[in-house]
């Protein structure tokens, strides 16, 4: 096994992720401020613009790095998790690329590139779970401290503008630390929020579909006959998308980019260890899916 190869496009990767981090202290900012202020997370007139305020008070970025933080380290665990096996197989593969973005998160998430060709389904199985194995294993932990540090106020989740969806683990981890006690008034902590954006995205990239981690480990895991399989996945976006309209944008682009996989010369199966791994993923796929993540409040 070698260590970590050098990228010539270092200062890229370092630039992208202090954008990334200085993106998204700002919108923690703002989340801090409705926590500490017993407000809704996210509230769209008034929060807005004010995603902004760091520009003239640079001093709230501090605020915000607890929240920045915690996500960027679960977004980095989750790629290094994929750039680990790349490295431990000899495949060609970049830094984490961090994405900023001016948005109520500040970051569009991130990615690796992999140049390299992969031949054998059990790298591509291992190169694609362990992602959201890592990603995962940093999220619980923030998960349950920031819940242990939020707040019960009643009503708080129906008083913003949007509703966020609760995936089986939140609320498992919810009713543990507050027994007795309705959703709707738990105001998450910004670490807290953070880890519940990670779900999120853990839940996106393990959709069994075209070039996404979970339609790597797919094809890994059922080789030829995964073509069928995801084609199922890819329809079954269309109902969804009355719980949740970007759904039909994600089959569209789905459809459209990733309905195929790359062709893997070793078609040798999966073994058993590999097997139970592919279990655990689908296990973590549905702890973190929801049907709706958003919806506006009425």
């Amino acid at each position: 096994m070698r260590w970590i190869p050098y990228d010539a496009r270092l200062w890229l990767h370092v630039l992208l992720l202090l954008a990334t981090l200085l993106t998204t202290s700002a919108a923690g900012a703002r989340i801090a401020h409705n926590f500490h202020h017993n407000l809704p997370a996210f509230r769209l007139e008034e929060d807005l613009l004010a995603i902004l305020d760091p520009i003239q008070h640079p001093e709230l970025l501090l605020d915000g790095l607890p929240f920045a933080l915690v996500l960027l380290f679960i977004l980095g665990a989750h790629e290094f998790g994929h750039y680990y096996f790349c490295v431990r197989y000899h495949l060609n593969a970049s830094l984490p690329y961090f994405l900023p973005a001016p948005s109520f998160i500040g970051t569009f998430g991130a990615f690796i590139r992999i140049r390299s060709i992969i031949y054998s389904r059990n790298d591509l199985f291992d190169v694609g779970v362990a992602g959201p194995m890592a990603g995962f294993f940093v999220l619980v932990p923030c998960l349950l401290v920031g819940l242990w540090n939020s707040r019960v106020i009643p009503g708080i989740a129906e008083r913003g503008d949007m509703i966020f969806g609760e995936p089986v683990l939140l609320v498992a981890f919810q009713a543990l630390i507050f027994p007795h006690t309705p959703s709707t008034d738990i105001a998450l902590h910004p670490i807290a929020r953070a880890a519940w954006v990670g779900l999120f995205a853990t839940a996106l990239n393990l959709l069994p579909i075209g070039q996404l981690d979970g339609g790597h480990i797919l094809y890994a895991w059922f080789g030829e006959r995964y073509q069928r399989r995801s084609w199922i996945f890819l329809a079954m976006l269309i109902p969804l998308g009355f719980f949740w309209w970007p759904w039909w944008i994600w089959a569209a682009i789905l459809y459209r980019l990733g309905r195929k996989h790359p062709y893997i010369h070793d078609e040798t199966g999966l073994d058993r260890r590999r097997q139970q791994w592919a279990i655990a993923a689908v296990v973590l796929f549905i702890l973190c899916f929801m049907p709706a993540p958003f919806r506006y409040a009425e």
